[in-house]
């Protein structure tokens, strides 16, 4: 099979890597800053989350809102298009729930 056919790799090109599933589940929640989702993803650096949101961005994932004030109020979400991972979110936390019990936290690799 060519990979341009298969439909896991359009959406692992799009969501997969080490960051951006982390990054859609915190907006999964609602609105975020930016400051809020460096928080909350330790270990991930600025540079690193500029650029998944902007590809998020790209690929109509994510709405960036940017408010015309000083110091520059910068927000994320979802679009109706990225509301439609929230069914894929849901299932890899389960899984990794799952996983996390079954094979103990202590023999995860930490982020």
């Amino acid at each position: 099979m060519e990979e341009f056919h298969c439909p896991v790799k359009v959406t692992t090109d799009v969501i997969g890597g080490k960051w951006k599933p982390m990054i859609l589940f915190f907006l999964e929640g609602g609105t975020r800053r930016f400051s809020e989702l460096q928080r909350l993803i330790p270990g991930m650096t600025r540079k690193m989350l500029t650029q998944h949101l902007r590809e998020l961005e790209r690929d109509g994932i994510i709405l960036r809102k940017v408010y015309p004030q000083v110091p520059p109020k910068v927000e994320y979400s979802l679009t109706k298009h990225g509301q439609s991972l929230k069914p894929i979110l849901k299932l890899m936390s389960a899984w990794g729930t799952k996983h996390r019990t079954r094979y103990g936290a202590s023999k995860l690799v930490a982020v």
